[in-house]
């Protein structure tokens, strides 16, 4: 993946990250929010590993919104979750990228 992808990948994400905190702001979406973003976590986890490159994980971003579909639907689903899955996974290769071994700020 070229470096420009990847940057583009990063930047989605860190815009979804901002929509996914202000929306968590709210007291009755924050902690089904975070529920949803705790499952998409540990979904990446397993299939991201725990040694991993900015590049390795921006591959496995196209897609996922359809595994992180039936991962919130399997273990967080409140109403109208479908519509918080695309904000949900972005927050969550956002926060996962911080542990990319080629991680910058």
């Amino acid at each position: 993946m070229s470096s420009s992808a990847v940057e583009h990948a990063r930047q989605q994400w860190e815009e979804g990250h901002r929509r996914f905190q202000h929306a968590a702001r709210d007291p009755l979406a924050g902690d089904p929010l975070h529920a949803q973003l705790d499952a998409v976590l540990g979904a990446l986890r397993r299939r991201i590993g725990e040694t991993f490159t900015l590049a390795e994980l921006a591959d496995a971003y196209p897609g996922s919104e359809d595994w992180a579909r039936e991962v919130v639907a399997d273990r967080a689903p409140v109403p109208n979750w479908p519509r918080t899955v695309a904000l949900v996974a972005d927050a969550a290769f956002y926060i996962y990228a911080r542990g990319a071994v080629d991680y910058r700020p």
